[in-house]
């Protein structure tokens, strides 16, 4: 009897452990209202009409996540309906933007009352600006992230989303030869891309999507052979003059493209660089680096998403994917690009954001998905330590 009332014990205490364990921490701090979120960004956005154009891939992001903040629907034409959780207060074109909280917000009021937006702010200076509280939320590069933790910053750093690739453009003599893009693809380290220019904080790619998302891109190899890069091009003669363009106004993509010349120079290729500018004409240059942004976590949605970008550069043109496109039908048509050596993948990279010690319940973006600043609270402590990665 006393071994079946003790054994009856604990399982009470079990039950309660496992109760306790599954109700909210005591020490849980309930959202609050207020208070204004202070947000810097590396773009100008010189318009907030959603059709208008934009100067450059980072103003047409920034530009799309402003409008998932002020309107609530994203239309199949691009067009955007229905008033969002906020609504523009102030705005000064390429410098600021302040919203304030929709109260009659269909999905229910925002917990802080405005959002201020400063534009044009170098990644360096971001970085500063969160070291000493002087906002709240900003992208910083993945290089730097390790230096923004180790200086208090909170840091919340997405899945690797997005892809750094060498594109050579169609229609351009010296790139026109297989062999030589072979070759300058055979020469690039992408492993030393990643550790050093990257500190660690993203992939090699040799594919098109990412491993967590299609489980393919293990099959893509990411290995340097600078032996066959200098057998390849020996093959070719003369030795035509290839020119890499950069973002002018990208310090990191700068670093890359100069990591490549010195890979290439290795197996006796000749890069010649060239900064161009975002909104200029590419018309000088061979080859140039391209960013692109998974749009979904669905391998064919963001594969389809890249083509878009990929084909009136490259001329890359892979048959078509059928509806609801097989794993087997996703991988053949990215391998026969990325075989082409018109695309050249290097390196994926996470999204990686740096918060004050007083935002909370952020949750990092994931592909296709906007800032949820409809979602945040201030704590109005402003000292709490940041406990993790958000």
């Amino acid at each position: 009897m006393r071994r079946m009332l003790s054994r009856r014990r604990a399982a009470v205490s079990g039950a309660a452990i496992i109760l306790l364990a599954a109700l909210p921490a005591l020490s849980a701090r309930r959202p609050r209202y207020g208070g204004t979120l202070r947000a810097e960004i590396g773009a100008a956005v010189s318009s907030l009409d959603p059709g208008g154009a934009s100067a450059n891939p980072e103003e047409a992001a920034a530009k799309a996540e402003i409008a998932a903040l002020i309107y609530d629907h994203r239309n199949p034409d691009g067009t955007y309906s229905d008033p969002g959780p906020f609504r523009v207060s102030e705005w000064e074109p390429g410098k600021h933007l302040t919203l304030a909280a929709n109260e009659d917000y269909r999905g229910g009021r925002p917990f802080v009352d405005a959002i201020e937006i400063q534009m044009r702010r170098a990644a360096r200076d971001r970085v500063v600006d969160l070291e000493v509280n002087k906002t709240d939320l900003a992208e910083i590069p993945p290089e730097q992230a390790r230096r923004a933790a180790d200086r208090g910053t909170q840091v919340s750093t997405s899945q690797v989303d997005r892809l750094v690739a060498l594109v050579f453009l169609a229609g351009h003599p010296a790139a026109s030869d297989a062999r030589l893009r072979e070759a300058i693809a055979d020469s690039i380290d992408r492993d030393a891309i990643v550790n050093f220019i990257l500190q660690k904080e993203g992939e090699a790619a040799g594919g098109l999507l990412p491993q967590w998302s299609s489980g393919t891109a293990f099959l893509f190899a990411t290995v340097s052979d600078p032996g066959r890069a200098k057998e390849l091009w020996q093959q070719i003669a003369p030795s035509p003059k290839i020119v890499l363009g950069y973002d002018s106004d990208d310090p990191q993509e700068q670093a890359i493209a100069e990591r490549i010349v010195v890979n290439a120079r290795e197996a006796g290729i000749t890069l010649t660089l060239r900064a161009i500018s975002p909104s200029a004409a590419v018309s000088n240059v061979d080859a140039e680096l391209v960013r692109l942004a998974m749009v979904s976590p669905q391998p064919q949605v963001a594969l389809t998403s890249f083509l878009g970008v990929l084909n009136p550069l490259a001329g890359v043109n892979p048959d078509p994917l059928p509806d609801r496109a097989s794993p087997d039908q996703i991988y053949e048509s990215e391998k026969a690009i990325v075989r082409s050596f018109s695309v050249v993948p290097i390196a994926w990279m996470p999204q990686v954001y740096g918060l004050s010690a007083r935002v909370r319940d952020w949750k990092v973006p994931g592909p296709g998905e906007s800032w949820p600043l409809a979602d945040v609270w201030l704590d109005g402590s402003g000292a709490a330590a940041a406990q993790g990665n958000p």
